[in-house]
């Protein structure tokens, strides 16, 4: 095999050297320079400066401080003290495609290190290690890193918490380590979530980005490192507790996939991780039906006629799955009991759930419902059962959250326990969709009798879990949920349907948590829901096309008691599910595309079909504006040599700002619009309407 290898897709090239027993260095990840010659490494080779070593400091995949390297190591772990920086040394290279394997030891250990390019352009990433020797070996760290070029000098990262997830971040790539932990035993609202470097002042559509994501949905670690040798790294890789991982002879530990993305503005990155997802033999391919979730119509509240006049009201303006959340197993008449009795109460639901699945279906629509299986309230008849079943870091049990504890799936019989019982739910009832909660971190988590450090097997355990319901029930779509977006990765989504992106339902809120999320998700995967008129979690009263208009850009869905909405909101809701069922198809394959706007009071994003005949676009208002009125904007993404027909969208096609009630028309804002190119729409020659604060208004493009 050559010892420099290009894997090529997409327009993405990441050329690897393989020259020397080392492991694999890369040589350039960015824009497809075409096939790369033995002069591209003479090139790209630094002045050696005889500093940590004498000659060329190699900086692999796996940093190794034993090849020279000072910054953070790849591998870190020892062996009582002994065998603390390894010198792997390759024995086999295979490629295959555009994967390439490579196998390494020393000091007893094998790794067997993959990569590979997508046909997407996404660069996949993991390493297997192996202890080969009788002495345990305890594992501190595997973290894989790629290099970007000295041009990436910002970063973007996130951080967030519970009602405000994946807010963005923007810090200098300077000298130094910046370092993203996240130790909640769930991917969490303040993680990294996606780790971009960029050119100065990368936006949407401009600047070249390189990003990189962890598919693992426990603790992780994110790492951003540049180093005076002119060398900047981006790694990622599990967070493991001390002791977690010890490796006895034979056993082996994965690391979760890593992926990363190269492309000129953050949409193209963006693009690749949707492309791929949608890829996928498990990706959802029938229309994302539309959702009535009953949490914040009823919460605990489950009373027949109640839920079955929601029913009525659901169907009456279009809906499609009727989802029955909280409150319907056990004594479960609030949060702090019953968390793991799950058998249907007799008192909520005294003829069992036959009743209401019976008339949600009867009405066309299908049934889902909520469950949490990882979880435990101390109060509920399992626990007093198998009090041994719940996870802790020796006798003492962690504080409660939320009342509640975390039960040990890997335990054989708790695991078995909980599958038994989710089995045995999905084979008794027509239940075609499941909203699986997680709503506590793992704080304090270890396995019983050992009280070893438990979240790595906790992750593990619970992916074994859904993968074995998934296997009996392959027809039952699931959600991850956790308090809202707090298990969202591509880690979890290999087990899921959709994500649930906030338990925050406020339309102002959701327009950036929304657009963040979908720096790595694309819209069908995202649970977008229309809430209550005066949001629950934050007070704020918006009216309902800015409400529906935010739910529309997603997996769309109501979650609002619609009983109490008079005949003009259930009509004017009525009319945004018809778009929505008219537009998916639309939505949930094509690209989505954010502009680049200067004024921070106006967002512009949209969806542009994959062949370019169509595109749907937001203009939100967000807050007023310093200019008066707002001027052009840009509708990115269309074939610029096309001419498109743009005009407003209805219902989405209301200007309430205070020339609207002036009597004063935008000139173009017609049934006919405007005919215009491609280039001229994302040049910017549109004039945006004026709108009051918090309001939207919607384009629909078309080629002529």
């Amino acid at each position: 095999m050559n010892d420099i290898v290009a894997l090529r897709a997409a327009g993405v090239a990441l050329v690897l050297d393989l020259a020397g027993d080392t492991l694999p260095r890369v040589l350039h990840w960015g824009q497809d320079l075409g096939e790369p010659t033995d002069d591209l490494r003479l090139a790209a080779t630094p002045h050696p400066i005889g500093f940590s070593v004498d000659g060329q400091v190699e900086v692999s995949v796996l940093p190794e401080q034993s090849a020279g390297w000072q910054g953070t190591p790849g591998l870190q772990g020892n062996r009582a003290g002994r065998d603390f920086s390894p010198a792997m040394r390759v024995r086999s290279v295979t490629r295959t495609g555009n994967t390439l394997t490579t196998e390494a030891a020393d000091a007893g250990l094998v790794l067997v290190h993959t990569i590979e390019l997508t046909e997407q352009g996404l660069v996949r990433q993991r390493a297997t290690l192996t202890n080969h020797a009788d002495a345990p070996y305890s594992l501190d760290a595997l973290t894989l890193f790629l290099p970007v070029p000295p041009t990436a000098v910002d970063l973007l990262d996130f951080t967030g918490h519970h009602l405000r997830e994946r807010a963005p971040v923007r810090t200098p790539f300077t000298q130094g380590l910046r370092t993203r932990e996240n130790r909640t035993g769930r991917t969490g609202y303040d993680a990294a979530y996606l780790l971009a470097a960029g050119t100065a002042g990368f936006g949407n559509r401009a600047g070249e980005v390189w990003a990189v994501h962890t598919a693992w949905s426990g603790n992780h670690r994110t790492i951003a490192e540049r180093t005076y040798h002119s060398i900047s790294l981006l790694g990622s890789g599990e967070l493991l507790a001390s002791g977690e991982v010890v490796l006895a002879l034979g056993e082996t530990y994965t690391t979760p996939w890593q992926y990363a993305a190269y492309g000129v503005g953050l949409d193209e990155v963006s693009a690749r991780f949707h492309d791929h997802l949608r890829a996928r033999p498990t990706h959802p391919t029938s229309p994302r039906p539309v959702v009535v979730n009953t949490w914040e119509a009823v919460y605990f509240d489950h009373d027949l006629d109640r839920l079955k006049a929601l029913a009525d009201a659901a169907a009456e303006v279009g809906a499609e799955r009727f989802v029955l959340d909280d409150g319907w197993f056990g004594a479960r008449r609030s949060d702090r009991t019953s968390l793991g009795d799950w058998d249907v109460s007799a008192e909520a639901w005294p003829g069992g759930l036959a009743p209401i699945i019976e008339h949600v279906s009867g009405l066309g629509m299908r049934f889902g419902l909520w469950v949490e299986p990882e979880m435990v309230n101390e109060d509920s008849e399992l626990a007093r059962a198998h009090p041994d079943w719940i996870m802790a870091a020796g006798d003492r049990l962690p504080r409660r959250a939320r009342h509640q504890q975390v039960l040990d799936l890997a335990n054989p019989a708790a695991f078995a326990h909980i599958l038994g019982k989710l089995d045995a739910l999905l084979s008794d009832h027509d239940i075609a969709y499941l909203k699986w909660d997680h709503n506590r971190d793992l704080v304090d988590a270890g396995h019983r009798p050992t009280g070893r450090a438990g979240v790595h097997g906790q992750t593990l355990a619970a992916y074994r879990l859904l993968d074995a319901v998934r296997a009996r029930h392959p027809g039952v779509e699931i959600e991850s949920c956790s308090s809202g977006g707090g298990r969202v990765d591509l880690g979890i989504l290999e087990r899921t349907d959709r994500v649930w992106v906030s338990d925050c339902i406020d339309a102002a809120e959701r327009q950036e948590i929304q657009r963040w999320t979908n720096a790595l998700i694309p819209l069908e995967l995202m649970g977008t829901h229309v809430g209550a008129p005066t949001a629950h979690t934050t007070g704020r009263a918006l009216p309902i096309d800015f409400r529906a208009g935010t739910a529309l850009f997603g997996h769309f869905g109501i979650e609002w008691d619609i009983t109490t909405a008079d005949p003009g909101e259930r009509a004017r809701l009525g009319e945004w599910v018809a778009l929505y069922k008219q537009v998916r198809g639309l939505l949930h394959t094509g690209t989505a595309v954010h502009a680049d706007h200067p004024d921070p009071a106006l967002r512009v994003h949209g969806v542009v079909a994959a062949d370019g005949s169509e595109a749907l676009y937001a203009i939100v208002a967000l807050t007023t504006s310093q200019l008066y009125p707002p001027g052009p904007v840009s509708l990115p993404g269309l074939d610029p040599d096309a001419v498109y027909r743009v005009r407003p969208q209805p219902p989405g096609d209301v200007t309430d700002g205070n020339a609207f009630h002036w009597g004063v028309p935008l000139p173009w804002w017609t049934p006919r619009g405007v005919s215009l190119t491609g280039r001229a729409l994302d040049a910017g020659v549109l004039q945006a309407p004026v709108l009051h604060p918090q309001r939207l208004v919607l384009l629909r493009a078309t080629r002529t």
